[in-house]
């Protein structure tokens, strides 16, 4: 078997697992679960030919009917009318955050986010969240490739790309070739670096402060670092990252740095780096190998960060939700697997 049928087996048999945590209650504001094999969306029978078909980002969705695709057309359309364009002379903020995955984990995360990256950046009414339900709500278009490609698009058109900011953050499952856009069964998708690098362009976005969570996500720092980017992932290009359960509010990364660092009165880089600490301290005590969340801020973003930074609220807000790390629950399973035991009767 070559290397890229490899890559996509990989991907597949992560993705495929039932999310057996979630309800199987008809509640409308219940996320689908996966219960269907991931399907193989490459192409070609050599590394490269495959390589090649998920550089382009490969999208299916099926088994949807009209009325939905419409609601969600709807939807998106709705909120992309909402977004308020850019001040003259002001560099402006525009956040979007993106649940490219149906665990509501993904979504839970992608809507706190939203809140907690508009506030800090000073984006109300500049902010979007692409994310489906997540056991309590679904009114937002959900993630999707085309989605956020649609939405990138449309932000060109209402930013000026020479001073305003993208706020770019994704919560999804990852492999070494790019993002997994997974949607119970009906939507599956790769993002590839490429692919962002493109529609960044394309788009006229130089500016950005990109934040992608997610296994292997520090793929996308070689194709999308720039001068003009600051960009955090989750994890390494070689590594995984932890927090993903579907009952789970936060994943690790998005804790620590979107629940915990972001909420402090920081510079961007310092939050990463508390960010960076406190998920090797919960990977150290849990044992998982290292995720190394990756870093890097172009000259030109420590030039204009300060500038949106600057509307940060000067007060430190609570973290919500349970912690994605929970310690004693740890030690407590722990101390179950070591039991000896019971003697007989």
């Amino acid at each position: 078997m070559n290397r890229g049928k490899i890559i996509v087996g990989a991907l597949a048999a992560l993705l495929a697992a039932p999310a057996l945590s979630q309800s199987s209650t008809p509640d409308p504001f219940q996320p689908p679960p996966h219960t269907l094999p991931y399907p193989d969306l490459g192409s070609g029978e050599s590394r490269a030919e495959r390589r090649q078909s998920f550089e382009l980002s490969p999208e299916l969705q099926r088994g949807l009917t009209a009325a939905q695709i419409r609601e969600q057309q709807r939807r998106l359309d709705a909120a992309l009318a909402a977004v308020s364009p850019q001040t003259p002379g002001t560099p402006d903020a525009f956040v979007v955050t993106i649940a490219l995955d149906s665990d509501p984990v993904f979504a839970r995360e992608a809507r706190e986010a939203a809140r907690v990256l508009g506030t800090r950046y000073g984006a109300q009414g500049r902010t979007l969240t692409l994310a489906g339900p997540d056991g309590t709500r679904d009114d937002a278009p959900h993630g999707s490739i085309s989605a956020l490609l649609l939405t990138l698009s449309h932000l060109g058109t209402v930013m000026d790309g020479a001073e305003d900011v993208l706020v770019l953050y994704t919560t999804s499952h990852g492999a070494d070739i790019g993002l997994a856009f997974h949607y119970g069964d009906t939507g599956y998708g790769i993002l590839s670096p490429a692919s962002l690098k493109a529609a960044l362009e394309q788009a006229g976005i130089k500016r950005r402060v990109l934040i992608l969570s997610a296994c292997y996500s520090g793929v996308f720092v070689p194709a999308l670092a720039s001068p003009d980017t600051a960009i955090l992932t989750a994890a390494a290009s070689t590594r995984t990252s932890f927090g993903c359960l579907a009952e789970n509010d936060w994943t690790f990364f998005g804790d620590a740095l979107i629940n915990r660092a972001l909420r402090q009165p920081v510079a961007l880089d310092e939050a990463a780096r508390m960010a960076g600490r406190s998920v090797a301290e919960w990977e150290a005590k849990a044992r998982f190998l290292a995720s190394l969340p990756q870093v890097n801020i172009g000259a030109g973003a420590k030039a204009w960060l300060p500038g949106i930074e600057a509307q940060m609220p000067r007060i430190a807000s609570a973290p919500i939700g349970r912690p994605a790390f929970d310690e004693a629950a740890l030690m407590a399973a722990a101390a179950t697997r070591k039991a000896p035991p019971a003697a007989p009767k």
